[in-house]
C-alpha cells in the first residue's frame, strides 16, 4: 500500500479540504494508495503542546515533529497545503478560542515557561521543519496559457503615479551585515555586554557545521524611527496613502519590533499624552494600534473617549493610512500579521501602485519597507511600470523560481537568534575558542539577528538550479549582491558548485536583485522566461509577485520540494487571502478559495509515487488528473466572484467529474471500468449537484469555530449535495 500523508491546517484551505479530500479518497482506494492525514493547523499544534493540560480524549500526538522526522524517509510523499503562520494576536485569539472549547491551555503570557512554549508556535514554525529540500516553484503551462487568455484585472500605471518605495539608507540590516564562512566545525555564543564590561548570555550555543555561512547583523532603533518619521513627511507632502510593509509572521522576531516603532512613531503624540495609561494596561504597540483597542474595555467611559478622540486627531494631522478592510476602520498598522509584504507589494503593483483609502477608493501610496536588502527590488518594479505601464497579461513571460529554504537556510533560520537590545553596550558573538567572531555596538532598542546557510543544502539549491535551466530551456539568473555580506559568501559557493555540473549551452548568471528584477521585466514584456534562482526571503517575495502579476494570484502555481533524502514534498499555493474568504463563507455559504494549486500538487504527487514506488495506477490517476486540470480551466470552473456561481465546492465537483471522465476513457481496464459508472453519474446529475451546492448561498452559516472547526458541522457545509456525496461514496 502506498502511502500520502495530507496536511490539516487552517482557514480557507481547511475548509477546502473537507470538501476535496472525499474525493480524493474516493478516487485513489482502489489503486492502492492511501491518504493519511496529519494535523499542523495552528489549533492542532498548540493542543499537542501542553499534553499535560488536557484530558486523555483532547490529546493529540505531535504531528509536526512526526513530520519532521519522516522528512528523512525515502518513500515520504506529503502533500502540504498553506498553514498559518501566526502572529501574536492570531495565536491569542487561537488560544482563547480552545479555552470556551474546554481546552484547559495556557494563556500566553502566564508565565516565562509559557511564553518559551508557545514561542516555538510563533511565526515560520511548520515551513523550517518540512521544508527539508529546496524549492522549485512554476506557473505550469496550462495555467499560464488561461492567465493570457482570460487575463485578470491589472490597475492602469502612468508616469505621474506618486507611488514609491521607501527604506532606509545606512545602519539597517543590509548596511550593517557581516558574514562569513567556516571551514571547520564550531560552537557560537552571542552575548550583551554592557558599557561597564557586564556579560549576559543571549544565546548559549548555536552548532556551526564546516562549510557553513553564517551572519550577523544589527538594525539602529534610532535610524529606524527617523526612516518612518522621514516616510510620514514624505506622505503628507506628496498627498498619498502610508503603507508598511513586513513579515511579522515569518520573521516572528524583528519584524514585530520594526512594526510596533512605526505605530509608535506614527502615533507619538497619541503616546505622549498617554503614554503612562497605556503602561499600565500592558498595550504592546509591536501587537499594533488593535492591542489598545482590545485594552480600551478596561479604562472608565471618559477616558475611552478621549482615548478615541484623541486617536482621531491623530489621523486627521498624519499621513492618511492604507486600509486593510475600510469598512471595518482596520488600517495597514492595526494588526502586524494583517499586512504581509509578499501578499501586500504584489497585489499594489498589480492594482497600478494603488492601495485602498478609508472611503474604499484606490490611491498612490508611499510603501515604507525599512530594510535594503529587498526593498530595491519592488521599486525597479515600479520604475519599470511607470516608464513602460502596465504588463500586458496577455503577452508576457513567466518568472519561475528556484528557492534555497533547505536547512532553514538563511533569515528565515534566525528567530532563536534575533534579540533587541536592552540599553547601549554590544552584542558580541564567540566561537568556542572564546574569539570574536562578530561585534556590533548597539544602543536601546536596536535589533540584532544572526543567520544560518548549510554548505550542504546550496550544494542541492545549485544543483536543482542548473537542472531546471536545462530541462526548460531556459536562461537562470541567481539573484545575489556582491555588495551584500551575506550574499558575497553566498557567491562563492556559487561559482564553486557551478563547475561541477554540466552548464554548456545553458544561460546562467549571477546580478543584484535589482539588477535581476530589470532584466525579468524586461524579458517578460517580450514574451520571454527567465528563472529566478534566490535564496529564502526572496523564494517568498518573488513567488508571490511575478505569479500574481502573471496569473493574478499565487495559489496556481506549482510548488514541488525535492526532499534531499528523496522523498516528496507538494506544496499547493500561498494562504494570504484565506482569513477574508473564511469570513465570507461564514456571512453568506459562499467560499471562494481557489484549490488549483491542490489540484496540480496532488497530480506531481501522484506522479512521484509512481516513479518511486512503482504504482502503476499512480501514474495514470496523475496522467488523468492533469488531463482533468486542463478541461477545468479550459471551462472556466474556477470559484467566481459572485454568489449563484461555482464556489470552492463546485470548482471540486468539476474536477472531480472531468477527471471521472479522463479515469473512464483510461487504458488500464480496471479504472475505466470503475469510473465509467460515476462519471455518467456525475454527468448527467451535474444541474442537480449545482442546485443543491448554491441552495444554501447567501445564508450564514456556523462551522463551530474559526481556528479549530467542528468536523461535522464543517463537513455539512462544505458537503452540501446529498447526490454528489452519494456517487463519490
Amino acid at each position: 500500500m502506498s502511502q500520502i500523508i495530507y496536511t490539516r491546517v487552517d482557514e480557507a484551505p481547511a475548509l477546502a479540504t473537507y470538501s476535496f479530500l472525499p474525493i480524493i479518497k474516493a478516487f485513489t482506494k482502489s489503486s492502492g494508495i492511501e491518504m493519511v492525514t496529519k494535523d499542523i493547523s495552528l489549533a492542532g499544534r498548540i493542543l499537542s503542546t501542553f499534553p499535560e493540560n488536557l484530558t486523555e480524549d483532547q490529546k493529540i500526538a505531535d504531528h509536526l515533529a512526526e513530520l519532521g522526522e519522516l522528512t528523512q524517509d525515502p518513500k515520504v510523499n506529503i502533500v502540504k497545503l498553506p498553514n498559518v503562520s501566526a502572529s501574536i494576536p492570531q495565536l491569542k485569539a487561537a488560544i482563547a478560542e480552545l479555552q470556551g472549547k474546554g481546552y484547559n491551555v495556557p494563556n500566553y503570557d502566564e508565565s516565562d515557561e509559557t511564553i518559551a512554549r508557545y514561542s516555538k508556535i510563533l511565526g515560520s514554525a511548520v515551513n523550517p521543519v518540512l521544508r527539508e529540500g529546496n524549492s522549485d516553484r512554476r506557473a505550469p503551462g496550462a495555467v499560464k496559457n488561461y492567465a493570457k487568455n482570460n487575463p485578470h484585472r491589472m490597475g492602469k500605471w502612468t508616469a505621474e503615479s506618486k507611488t514609491e518605495v521607501m527604506h532606509m539608507d545606512a545602519n539597517d540590516f543590509y548596511g550593517a551585515e557581516l558574514s562569513t564562512t567556516f571551514d571547520a566545525a564550531d560552537d557560537l555564543k552571542i552575548s550583551f555586554v554592557s558599557k561597564d564590561g557586564e556579560e549576559k548570555v543571549l544565546k548559549a550555543s548555536t552548532a556551526v557545521e564546516a562549510g557553513e555561512i553564517i551572519d550577523a547583523t544589527c538594525m539602529s532603533a534610532k535610524s529606524l524611527q527617523e526612516f518612518y518619521q522621514s516616510a510620514i513627511d514624505r506622505a503628507l507632502e506628496q498627498d498619498v496613502l502610508l503603507s508598511l510593509h513586513l513579515k511579522a509572521t515569518m520573521m516572528k522576531v524583528s519584524d514585530p519590533i520594526m512594526f510596533g516603532f512605526a505605530v509608535k512613531v506614527y502615533f507619538k503624540d497619541l503616546i505622549a499624552k498617554h503614554g503612562e495609561l497605556f503602561d499600565s494596561l500592558g498595550v504592546n504597540f509591536n501587537n499594533g494600534l488593535g492591542d489598545l483597542y482590545s485594552k480600551l474595555d478596561q479604562v472608565d467611559v471618559p477616558t475611552k473617549a478621549e482615548i478615541e478622540a484623541d486617536i482621531a486627531a491623530v489621523y486627521a494631522k498624519q499621513p492618511r493610512l492604507a486600509m486593510v478592510n475600510s469598512a471595518k476602520g482596520i488600517t495597514n498598522l492595526h494588526v502586524p500579521s494583517d499586512v504581509i509584504i509578499d501578499a501586500s507589494m504584489p497585489a499594489m503593483l498589480k492594482g497600478g501602485g494603488k492601495m485602498w483609502n478609508a472611503d474604499d477608493k484606490e490611491e498612490d501610496t508611499i510603501a515604507m519597507i525599512p530594510d535594503r536588502c529587498y526593498a530595491r527590488s519592488f521599486q525597479a518594479v515600479i520604475d519599470d511600470c511607470k516608464a513602460n505601464g502596465t504588463l500586458d497579461v496577455t503577452t508576457i513571460g513567466t518568472v519561475p523560481n528556484v528557492g534555497l529554504m533547505a536547512k532553514k537556510a538563511e533569515e528565515y533560520g534566525s528567530h532563536d537568534k534575533t534579540f533587541q537590545a536592552c540599553c547601549e553596550g554590544k552584542i558580541v558573538v564567540t566561537n568556542k575558542a572564546g574569539e570574536t567572531v562578530f561585534s556590533f555596538d548597539t544602543e536601546e532598542g536596536d535589533i540584532f539577528r544572526m543567520c544560518q546557510a548549510k554548505d550542504a543544502p546550496i550544494q542541492d539549491w545549485v544543483k536543482l538550479a542548473v537542472s531546471r535551466a536545462r530541462l526548460s530551456n531556459t536562461p537562470a539568473i541567481f539573484w545575489l549582491d556582491e555588495n551584500r555580506a551575506h550574499d558575497a559568501e553566498m557567491i562563492k559557493k556559487v561559482n564553486k558548485y557551478l563547475p561541477e555540473h554540466d552548464t554548456s549551452g545553458l544561460d546562467i548568471s549571477i546580478a543584484a536583485p535589482v539588477d535581476a528584477t530589470k532584466t525579468s521585466l524586461e524579458r517578460m514584456r517580450k514574451g520571454l522566461d527567465t528563472i529566478s534562482v534566490t535564496g529564502n526571503v526572496l523564494r517568498d517575495y518573488n513567488t508571490d509577485l511575478f505569479p500574481i502579476l502573471e496569473l493574478g494570484t499565487s495559489a496556481k502555481m506549482l510548488s514541488i520540494v525535492p526532499l534531499m533524502k528523496g522523498g516528496g514534498l507538494f506544496e499547493t499555493g500561498a494562504g494570504g487571502s484565506a482569513p477574508k474568504h473564511v469570513q465570507q463563507f461564514e456571512e453568506e455559504q459562499y467560499l471562494r478559495w481557489d484549490s488549483l494549486g491542490e489540484f496540480m500538487a496532488l497530480a506531481a504527487s501522484f506522479e512521484h509515487l509512481a516513479n518511486t514506488q512503482d504504482n502503476a495506477k499512480a501514474q495514470i490517476l496523475a496522467d488523468t488528473l492533469d488531463k482533468a486540470t486542463g478541461t477545468f480551466l479550459l471551462e472556466d470552473k474556477s470559484p467566481a466572484r459572485k454568489l449563484g456561481s461555482v464556489d470552492n465546492r463546485g470548482s471540486h465537483f468539476y474536477l472531480a467529474m472531468y477527471w471521472a471522465q479522463e479515469l473512464a476513457k483510461c487504458d488500464d481496464a480496471e479504472l475505466a471500468a470503475e469510473f465509467a459508472p460515476i462519471a455518467e453519474a456525475m454527468t448527467s446529475n451535474e444541474e442537480k449537484i449545482n442546485a443543491e451546492l448554491v441552495a444554501a448561498h447567501g445564508n450564514p452559516v456556523d462551522i463551530g469555530g474559526y481556528y479549530l472547526p467542528n468536523d461535522e458541522l464543517a463537513s455539512a457545509a462544505m458537503r452540501p449535495s446529498a447526490t454528489l456525496n452519494s456517487i463519490i461514496g
